[in-house]
């Protein structure tokens, strides 16, 4: 061959060869062939609303609509459109050549720049889905300037034939012939599931017709006078209009409407982003039976009212993944990819945009409507706190909206909180967690007006310590970590050495510290309490599965015993003789250490027989 050799052309696709991979490929779920012929349908409506819009055409009191009819016996599938329809000529531009869209030619023709002018088809491949479940397509289509109508018949091998047709009016009829594989697609059930996923918000009326429904002619016999029928779709979906025009009761409804959840909504926001964003939709904070319900939300992804995808992971950030809401983006592109979505500068935006709404949301709950806020915390705390985690900018936005729930039931803010603790424990929150096996801690921190918040959720110890990383002069300390540095001593408490060496021998831990303090109100001779730090390291260790940081009875290091001298017990214990003190001295320290936590085995073994030896001394 010459080594100048050059030759210049275009790619030429045969029918024959192509059709099979459209049957078998087009798209990665072959449910979407309705939404396709549907969409195109509203098409042709939006394209001639448009053309009257502008003087063009003269509709007159015309009604729109796209009706939808099933032919079991016939095995066909037709739907019907009174919109623009076509010449012979376009359906030889449009039809007879794959990929040439008629849309973006309308648009570029009609709308110039405007990309919001609720025109779905882009890519001239929707009208060859119809092929994936049919061996022969019909449309028969009649333009609005008057044209003569257009007959076009295609089998499964791209071999087509147009000739002149009959319509009464201007718009398109496709009549699918399903093919036997497909036969699932002549079940009623079928067509109003599809319709109802994909079609439930088109802009155009859509009407569905089953022939020889028996069904629907027993109904109209027992009625006395039949309804009208009514459009299986919504044509203005709550997302499009303007949130001070929406009730609670419309925001309530779309969403049982929608994800068919008969619980209702904590809250909602509704989201309305103009330039450059351009995307409406409303989200909701869904209530969860139980904690460990599962918290995966539903967000489905609309194109100008076309569904488009569920659960679009890319579009909300992942910490934000239980809310359940509608997004309708109509600058993304129709049939969207996984990957697409992962890079697209615009899709990045809208999640951004999603976040700060969210925290918008919460602040305003806080500080415009704290009754209702406290109401819904403990259902949402869970999300926020994971939020917070993941996203410390989310954390800067809602920190002054975090709330601390108290052991009185009550709520309060951090700032509130230790606003409030200035003279006692500043810099300082308390918390408990678990209510009712650290009751008995509570009830000394409360007889000193001192107030405790609760974090008993799994998730609260990493949250504790995420709250440290990002503001460290304020700590979280467990009521059980440090209670005589946390209480007021009634009196100097004299240390003695005997006792201590007495308490170290009978816990068998001789790395045990022990200190005295004189604590009239805490009801109890001994309080055996484990630092802040050692036991999150502990609990960190016991998560991952892990072992050691442990010594004697299971306990960290700085296990430090508080012997409280004004307990008349420990009075007496000092005057007791030698074998009953210590029996008695082991069997307050196991109480001290059922206070803190569930035995061992072994350990309840050793507490009972303890127990009735001390009976013995009876």
């Amino acid at each position: 061959m010459d080594n100048n050799f050059q030759k210049k052309g275009g790619i030429s696709v045969e029918t024959e060869h192509i059709f099979p991979v459209i049957k078998k490929w087009l798209y990665s779920e072959k449910d979407i062939f309705l939404r396709e012929i549907v969409s195109n349908a509203c098409d042709a409506v939006t394209k001639l609303r448009r053309l009257a819009s502008l003087g063009q055409y003269d509709s007159g009191d015309e009604t729109y609509r796209v009706d939808v009819l099933l032919d079991k016996e016939a095995k066909t599938l037709t739907v019907c459109d009174n919109g623009i329809g076509m010449t012979a000529e376009e359906v030889d531009r449009y039809i007879c050549q794959i990929a040439l869209s008629g849309a973006l030619e309308f648009v570029e023709k009609y709308e110039g720049e405007n990309k919001n002018n609720g025109i779905i088809g882009h890519f001239g491949l929707g009208f060859y889905s119809s092929f994936m479940v049919s061996d022969t397509v019909e449309l028969i289509t009649k333009s609005y300037t008057g044209a003569p109508a257009v007959r076009w018949t295609c089998g499964a091998d791209g071999e087509y034939e147009a000739e002149a047709g009959e319509r009464d009016g201007h718009g398109t009829t496709v009549i699918m012939h399903i093919s036997d594989e497909e036969a699932a697609y002549l079940e009623k059930y079928k067509i109003e599931e599809i319709l109802d996923k994909y079609c439930a918000f088109m802009p155009v009326e859509i009407y569905f017709t089953v022939e020889g429904d028996e069904d629907a002619t027993k109904k109209k016999e027992d009625e006395k006078e039949p309804e009208a029928p009514k459009p299986i779709n919504d044509t203005t979906p709550l997302w499009l209009k303007n949130p001070s025009d929406c009730s609670p009761e419309e925001y309530k409804e779309f969403y049982r409407k929608v994800f068919h959840d008969y619980r209702e909504p904590l809250f909602w926001i509704h989201v309305n982003a103009d330039y450059p964003l351009n995307f409406r939709g409303i989200l909701y904070f869904p209530k969860l039976t139980n904690e460990y319900e599962s918290i995966e939300g539903q967000v489905k992804l609309y194109y100008n009212q076309v569904f488009v995808a569920d659960n679009i992971k890319e579009v909300i950030p992942e910490y934000l993944l239980m809310l359940k809401g509608v997004l309708d983006c109509p600058e993304l592109p129709l049939n969207v990819s996984r990957s697409y979505l992962q890079n697209n500068t615009y899709v990045s935006k809208v999640s951004a945009h999603i976040v700060k709404k969210v925290a918008d949301k919460l602040n305003s709950l806080c500080n415009t409507a704290r009754e209702e806020y406290e109401k819904v915390w403990n259902d949402i705390r869970t999300f926020v706190e994971y939020a917070c985690m993941r996203d410390h900018k989310f954390y800067d936005r809602v920190k002054d909206s975090l709330l601390l729930e108290l052991t009185d039931g009550s709520f309060t803010t951090t700032a509130d909180y230790l606003e409030g603790a200035k003279e006692t424990h500043e810099n300082t929150v308390y918390y408990a967690s678990d209510k009712a096996a650290q009751a008995q801690y509570i009830s000394m921190f409360e007889a000193q007006n001192i107030r405790v918040a609760l974090f008993e959720k799994q998730l609260d110890a990493q949250y504790l310590s995420m709250l440290e990383s990002y503001v460290p002069e304020v700590k979280y300390v467990r009521i059980d970590a440090n209670v005589a540095g946390a209480l007021k001593n009634e009196g100097d408490a004299t240390a003695d050495s005997a006792l201590s060496e007495l308490f170290v021998k009978v816990s068998g831990n001789d790395k045990l510290k022990v200190e005295f303090a004189n604590l009239k109100d805490a009801g109890v001779p001994l309080l055996l309490t484990i630092s802040e730090e050692s036991r999150r390291m502990d609990e960190m260790m016991k998560l991952y599965a892990m072992n050691g940081m442990n010594m004697g009875g299971g306990y960290p290091l700085d296990a430090t015993l508080t012997v409280n001298t004004a307990s008349p017990l420990i009075e007496k214990l000092g005057g007791m003789e030698d074998e009953k003190k210590e029996k008695t001295a082991a069997y307050l320290y196991q109480l001290s250490l059922l206070s803190q936590r569930k035995l061992t085995a072994e350990e309840l073994q050793k507490f009972l027989k303890d127990s009735y030896s001390v009976l013995d001394l009876i």
